[in-house]
């Protein structure tokens, strides 16, 4: 294929996109488009524009006056928000239409777009004089009062409606690990080597654990998210200059609530954005959380304490016919990471702005949804790879019983409970750095000076039967959000 074949291609077409998420994982990231796309911010600003028209209709002070018939059509524009819509506001600024010229300048482009709407509206016959109206579109606001908002609007149901209840799929998965496999007993490693035996499904409880607690942690980030609606330096200035008989700061605490959130009572000419970065924090804490599951999920292949289902006509690798490579934790892990770097990225940059206002941020938060989109990859993926892994229990159970020094901590210990001072050094020579069988033991248990007693409880020891509680502990799982 030549460069201009490359050229020829639609832009639309997936094979065209620059960035992987609009093109080989459109799939996946397609619900996150009513949110993250650019058609979406457009149709959130016309909803805060046309919710603070309805609401400044609604003062008494102003003589703007707008009937429910009119209310309805003007709502009807982000409701019924159309591609045809999309694209006039974005001619509106780059090119021009509708007798007007090029805006060059976004939040103007949908205060443009909604003069069109009236005067369509007039035409209908629905409003009786749609230029009076105009004044009242974008009254007394800066573009920041609109773009906050409307970054919150999109972003936060983003977060309940996506991220999630994804998220919470990865959850339950590990929940049922955990139940199903809450006894089977396997090799721990710390440090990577052999350590106390303990149950696969105590492992996947730990994990089910953290990610319900981070999720809880996302959600509570996500219902303190903020907005402002103060002028250009957050002062109101404006507002009270043309009424200064209304309550603006009542006023606007009203409308920011009706959106849906909390108010930010002080600010600049910008929202200061500590309530993104909590929320993207809280979001890079359950990537790492399912990070660390990726890692181990994989060594759990590798080391094949976790087989794999087949798909059919899947091929694992291009030259070793035999593999079926982890190959959704592995593709979960990149796409965590580089959200992971976004989103570290984001909550350091949009905290920050020179004085009162720079327009650095604009085009960082436009990122948000890519962000976003790469969480939402690695949730998906893995979920899939749990949802093809399963539990070799043999395999857990042949070398859980070649690796009976693990037994040492328990011997030791029961003989410190017998008063025995050289307990721990009398194992660590029988043990350390050697490979021992269960014989080597017993040979060592029929030499103590200990109670028959307590020489049968020591020769009943078994690397399968020492894990503790593991399998109680799986009865630990709640619902940690």
């Amino acid at each position: 294929m030549t460069d201009d074949a490359v050229a020829d291609l639609p832009r639309e077409d997936p094979l065209a996109a620059v960035s992987p998420l609009d093109g080989r994982y459109a799939g996946r990231t397609a619900p996150l488009s009513p949110y993250a796309s650019e058609a979406a911010l457009m149709r959130a600003r016309t909803r805060v524009e046309v919710e603070y028209l309805i609401a400044l209709a609604e003062l008494d002070a102003t003589p703007l006056a707008l009937d429910d018939g009119v209310r309805e059509r003007l709502r009807a524009a982000y409701e019924e928000f159309s591609a045809a819509d999309a694209r006039l506001i974005k001619d509106l600024e780059v090119s021009g239409a509708e007798g007007y010229a090029a805006t060059n300048h976004d939040v103007k482009a949908v205060e443009y777009f909604l003069r069109v709407t009236l005067d369509r509206l007039e035409d209908d016959g629905v409003v009786a004089d749609a230029e009076a109206v105009y004044p009242w579109i974008h009254f007394g606001l800066t573009s920041e009062d609109v773009n906050n908002l409307a970054h919150r609007v999109l972003v936060k149901p983003a977060v309940t409606e996506v991220l999630l209840p994804a998220a919470r799929e990865v959850r339950d998965a590990l929940v049922e690990l955990a139940r199903d496999h809450r006894d089977t007993p396997m090799l721990a490693r710390t440090h990577g080597q052999p350590a106390t035996p303990t149950t696969f499904g105590k492992e996947m409880a730990v994990y089910a654990s953290r990610l319900g607690r981070a999720l809880g942690r996302v959600v509570v980030a996500n219902g303190d998210l903020s907005g402002k609606l103060a002028g250009a330096s957050g002062t109101y200035a404006a507002h009270e200059a043309a009424y200064p008989d209304v309550d603006w700061r009542e006023f606007s605490e009203a409308f920011v609530r009706g959106l849906g959130l909390e108010h930010t009572t002080l600010s600049t000419q910008v929202n200061p954005c500590d309530d993104l970065a909590a929320l993207f924090d809280a979001i890079r804490g359950v990537n790492n959380v399912l990070l660390d599951l990726d890692l181990d999920a994989w060594l759990y292949v590798s080391d094949r304490y976790l087989g794999q289902r087949t798909v059919e006509g899947e091929t694992g690798s291009s030259t070793m016919p035999h593999k079926v490579n982890p190959i959704d934790f592995e593709n979960s892990e990149g796409n965590l990471s580089k959200a992971n770097s976004d989103l570290t990225f984001l909550a350091d940059y949009v905290t920050t702005s020179r004085l009162q206002r720079d327009l650095s941020d604009s085009t960082v938060k436009r990122n948000i949804g890519a962000a976003l989109a790469h969480s939402l990859i690695g949730y998906n993926k893995t979920a899939a790879g749990l949802g093809k892994v399963v539990p070799n229990e043999t395999v857990m159970r042949e070398e859980l019983e070649a690796t009976p020094e693990v037994l040492g901590e328990a011997v030791q210990t029961i003989l410190r409970r017998e008063g025995d001072t050289a307990a721990y050094e009398r194992v660590k020579e029988l043990t350390r750095g050697k490979r021992v069988t269960l014989d080597d033991f017993r040979a060592l248990f029929d030499d103590l000076d200990v109670d028959e007693d307590v020489r049968a409880e020591l020769k009943a020891l078994t690397p399968a039967g020492y894990t503790g509680v593991a399998d109680e502990l799986v009865d630990e799982l709640g619902d940690e959000e």
